[in-house]
């Protein structure tokens, strides 16, 4: 090999490795440019029955407020009674807990489908999520509201249950609140 031609392909191979890393470089800043541009969205594409769940559940989410309100004002006039386990508000108490234990089932039912339905959808994402924990965590107080509700043979614990069983419903009441007036005005 000849001295000419040792010094052209080192010349050679120097123009390349000093031209690679700027071609290498180019092209990173060609990605960059790709990279700061928004992706397209993705169609998200809804069943029938979803919207049909969807407008059951946000038209008896109406009822929300009058229940939980009416229970409220049932149940406190019940713990300020001296005869509370034989209170004539006693009957219209189980009565509108039942309705609500019932309107409860019905929106769980209908927000966790649609849930599970609408998960990979990226619009008010974070705000479905946390309207769905916190209903589902009022669920879970409402079932242990039942489990405490004072009453039965034993009027010697009666006071206690009744204190009890209250501060667990009024949680509650305040988080299924909360949840519902955060959907309200933040699901724009």
């Amino acid at each position: 090999m000849t001295m000419d031609k040792s010094i052209h392909i080192g010349l050679f191979m120097s123009a390349l490795l000093l031209a690679a890393p700027g071609a290498r470089a180019q092209s990173a800043d060609a990605g960059d440019q790709d990279a700061g541009q928004t992706a397209r969205p993705q169609a998200i594409e809804y069943s029938d029955a979803y919207y049909t769940r969807a407008k059951i559940h946000k038209l008896a989410s109406w009822a929300t407020l009058p229940l939980l309100g009416t229970e409220a004002i049932l149940g406190q006039n019940l713990y300020n009674d001296p005869q509370g386990h034989q209170s004539s508000y006693r009957g219209a108490h189980i009565a509108v807990g039942a309705a609500i234990t019932g309107f409860f089932v019905a929106q769980t039912a209908t927000g966790v489908w649609n849930l599970v339905d609408s998960w990979k959808d990226p619009n008010h994402q974070k705000l479905r999520r946390v309207h769905s924990i916190m209903m589902l965590g009022a669920d879970a107080g409402f079932v242990a509201a039942y489990g405490t509700t004072p009453g039965g043979e034993n009027l010697m614990t009666f006071d206690r249950n009744k204190r009890t069983h209250r501060t667990i419903v009024f949680t509650s009441m305040g988080v299924a609140t909360a949840s519902y007036l955060l959907m309200l005005f933040g699901n724009k």
